[in-house]
């Protein structure tokens, strides 16, 4: 197994130096570059991970992966996801619950942030829950061909945006960077044009909804405007979907509402692991809990801005795709 694992490390390593050197190359902000890997723009310190992930990675038939676009509710379906399937292990009031100590991106970790030996062994118990940002084309052989499970979540772009251009600024290698609306204009170009991390947006949504659309029993498509508006509809339909459905019993004793509010930005937003904890050493653990609006993008851009968005949602429109629960007026 070591003599295994030492020759699939020196292969990783090989290509990783040569498509580093090969792939077009973008940033998003100064200190962020990216890598247009197989035809998505893959921020380069997950670009290691991402080809270990995609040619180790064994998915089980009992696996759930968690897949989206950065800044779409991924912490909130961490949470809840975690939360659903663990619940057996925690008091009716959650009062244990590891979110008191650990940050939901702690318990759920990206596949494309493993490495190689955590991928072979795989010892984590079952029901497996992963995440990941990769498109649906990139993903593993192996999860598209197991009858593991995807939770997808996507988000209106507007908002999206928004969201990712407040958590790059927050990072401490771009803390000299003064925004202002000039510069997030030019930020709305590039990221309409497809380029931001682990975009374009379009083909990210796109490919996660039309395999949804071939295959629901494989993918639960869901919005996050949705969740937001019915919560509870959704999470008793994500239960049921990743096979932990809530009992008659669960519900009499309002399980589901408490996961809810435990779930909860302002619940997440207020314990002290997420106030003064570190996810790495350039990100604080507060900076995965903005305001988590629908909406918000109405305060930050002009007309113009959001005009830029047009050619991203003929897309989508054109693909048969609109949000069902969120409709903009641009």
């Amino acid at each position: 197994m070591e003599a295994t694992n030492t020759k699939a490390k020196e292969q990783i390593e090989k290509e990783f130096k040569e498509l580093k050197l090969s792939l077009p190359k973008a940033a998003w902000f100064e200190n962020s570059a990216m890598v247009l890997y197989k035809s998505f723009w893959c921020p380069q310190y997950f670009l290691k991970g991402a080809i270990t992930f995609q040619n180790y990675f064994e998915a089980q038939d009992g696996d759930i992966i968690l897949a989206s676009l950065p800044r779409t509710g991924t912490t909130w379906l961490k949470s809840l996801l975690y939360t659903i399937i663990n619940r057996d292990n925690f008091s009716s009031q959650f009062s244990q619950h590891p979110f008191h100590t650990k940050n939901p991106h702690d318990l759920v970790l990206y596949l494309e942030g493993l490495d190689l030996s955590t991928i072979i062994v795989g010892n984590q118990p079952l029901p497996r829950l992963f995440a990941t940002h990769l498109p649906y084309l990139s993903l593993s052989d192996s999860i598209k061909t197991s009858q593991c499970r995807i939770v997808y979540v996507c988000r209106n772009p507007l908002d999206t945006f928004v969201s990712l251009w407040h958590f790059y600024l927050q990072f401490e290698r771009n803390k000299d960077i003064h925004p202002n609306m000039e510069l997030m204009e030019e930020y709305i170009g590039k990221y309409c044009k497809g380029e931001s991390p682990f975009g374009p947006y379009e083909d990210h949504l796109l490919g996660y909804w039309e395999e949804s659309n071939r295959n629901p029993q494989k993918v639960l498509f869901l919005e996050y405007e949705g969740l937001k508006k019915e919560p509870k509809a959704h999470l008793k339909s994500l239960a049921d979907f990743v096979g932990c459905p809530f009992s008659e019993e669960e519900e009499k004793q309002n399980v589901i509402d408490e996961i809810i509010k435990l779930c909860s930005l302002k619940s997440l937003k207020e314990m002290e692991v997420n106030k003064n904890g570190n996810f790495s050493p350039m990100v604080e653990n507060k900076t995965f809990f903005r305001k988590g609006e629908v909406g918000d993008w109405t305060t930050h851009f002009t007309p113009s801005m959001a005009k830029q968005f047009h050619q991203m949602l003929r897309k989508l429109n054109k693909a048969g795709f609109s949000f069902t629960y969120y409709r903009m007026n641009l």
